[in-house]
């Protein structure tokens, strides 16, 4: 009887750490890099709490804003040619922004108040 045990635990230890090793051979999908970071980016404030953020940039071109909540739902989407970006509309709490400047882009948490 505790022959039948000991092989029973035997095996199932073995088939354990095959399906683990198994797991951690797979082949792990490459990021791609698509764009490269904004150079000179600045976000503020940040917390914001009047309702606008200013966003700069070195070459300082239009921008395209996509504003996602933390569960990644798109809540705002916008072209911006000047610096002010109206978030007024938006509920308090955290938020991911992303922006896009020609062939470069970068993301950022959005914290409002």
């Amino acid at each position: 009887m505790a022959k039948n045990y000991f092989y029973t635990i035997t095996l199932l230890v073995f088939l354990f750490s095959a399906s683990t090793y198994a797991q951690d051979n797979k082949q792990q999908p490459k990021l791609q890099e698509t764009a490269s970071t904004i150079e000179g980016l600045s976000l503020y404030p940040n917390p914001v709490s009047n309702g606008k953020v200013y966003i700069t940039t070195k070459n300082d071109l239009d921008k395209e804003i996509i504003i996602f909540d933390v569960l990644g739902k798109k809540v705002l989407q916008t072209m911006l040619s000047s610096k002010e970006l109206n978030v007024s509309n938006l509920s308090s709490g955290v938020y991911i922004i992303k922006i896009n400047e020609k062939e470069s882009s970068a993301t950022r948490k959005l914290i409002i108040r």
